[in-house]
């Protein structure tokens, strides 16, 4: 990956969730790239202890707000307090399974946050965004890997928000100075080599990693696999899991092409992951390997909104922001691991 210029115009960075999983790991990359550092966050699903470790492990600071995106007064005082040069949005609930149960809840808060930030970015003339999109964009594709573009139709609520706040993004490029890159994630796991942060869910865990690892450390009796009859090696869903930390760079290379002028067009799409896809079974043998533990499970029927296979095409992200992702899944797993050893309770102890 490119090395930032020594001389930038992006130098404050405004994190919507920036105390989640994602969210922090991206902290710990900014800082340590040398930026100032805005965090906003209402922790419905995080902890503000993430970011005081972030603090630990850059030796740097960052400025935190708890708030609500949808709360537009609070967020306008934030813009008129800093001098802001770039967004990072990355605030929404994002459990797929809670979405096709509570979809006037995921419809409410995810459209209506993302509407209040782009007012107030064009207001204070703030024209760079990342924004956190995801490989439920695509539905159900036809076949794989799967590339940008590739028809969108999301199958759930949550996927559906995201494909609208792309929709929107899109519409605002149209007639405004806004800069956009939007990334699709695909499976983010593992934590930060430190131990200190990861993956801390409130309540029953929704993604599969931090299942089969609460489940090996005895906090959980066995995983669900929600089905055995798809269409693949081993009748489990296949996906594309990439390293958090190799996805946090993601957003470090979309802001530097941005600072760059560099030709990816005014709103542009990439796939982050690393094109290879694995199992839930795959994950389940990986990590007893990784922990020496015996990870319990029971076949059961499939999940609402859950498609059967899913890995990314991530050839230009690899061409146009310089990013590869370098970590296996062996690393993703161990690292899950150590975090949760030094952390059974999460955050919680802190």
């Amino acid at each position: 990956m490119r090395q930032w210029p020594r001389r930038r115009r992006i130098n404050c960075i405004l994190v919507t969730g920036g105390a989640g999983y994602i969210g922090s790991h991206i902290c710990v990359e900014l800082l340590e790239a040398g930026f100032q550092l805005i965090v906003l966050d209402n922790l419905s699903n995080s902890s503000q202890q993430s970011l005081k470790r972030v603090e630990v492990i850059t030796d740097k600071e960052l400025t935190f707000y708890q708030m609500d995106l949808t709360d537009k007064v609070a967020v306008t005082s934030v813009f008129e307090s800093h001098s802001i040069d770039a967004v990072i949005h990355l605030a929404g609930l994002k459990a797929v399974s809670e979405s096709c149960e509570l979809p006037l809840k995921y419809y409410q808060n995810n459209i209506n946050s993302t509407l209040v930030l782009l007012e107030l970015m064009a207001q204070f003339s703030v024209n760079k965004l990342v924004f956190s999109s995801s490989a439920t964009v695509y539905g159900e594709p036809e076949k794989m890997p799967v590339d940008e573009t590739f028809p969108l139709a999301a199958t759930n609520p949550y996927g559906r928000t995201k494909l609208m706040i792309e929709d929107i993004i899109r519409d605002v490029c149209q007639v405004t100075a806004l800069n956009t890159v939007l990334l699709r994630y695909f499976n983010p796991a593992g934590a930060h080599k430190s131990g200190l942060i990861g993956e801390d869910p409130n309540g029953i865990p929704n993604n599969l990693l931090p299942y089969v690892a609460q489940v090996a450390v005895g906090k959980r009796e066995k995983v669900s696999v929600f089905g055995d009859d798809y269409p693949t090696k081993d009748g489990t869903g296949v996906r594309d899991y990439i390293h958090v930390v190799d996805l946090a760079k993601g957003h470090l290379q979309a802001l530097q092409a941005m600072d760059e002028d560099r030709e990816i067009g005014q709103c542009k799409v990439f796939n982050l992951g690393t094109g290879q896809g694995y199992s839930v079974l795959d994950v389940i043998k990986g990590f007893e390997k990784a922990s020496g533990q015996k990870v319990d499970y029971q076949l059961t029927a499939r999940r609402s909104g859950d498609i059967a296979e899913c890995y990314a095409n991530v050839s230009l992200a690899n061409e146009k922001l310089h990013w590869h992702a370098e970590k296996s899944l062996d690393e993703m797993l161990e690292d899950a691991w150590r975090w949760q050893t030094m952390n059974p309770e999460g955050y919680s102890n802190d």
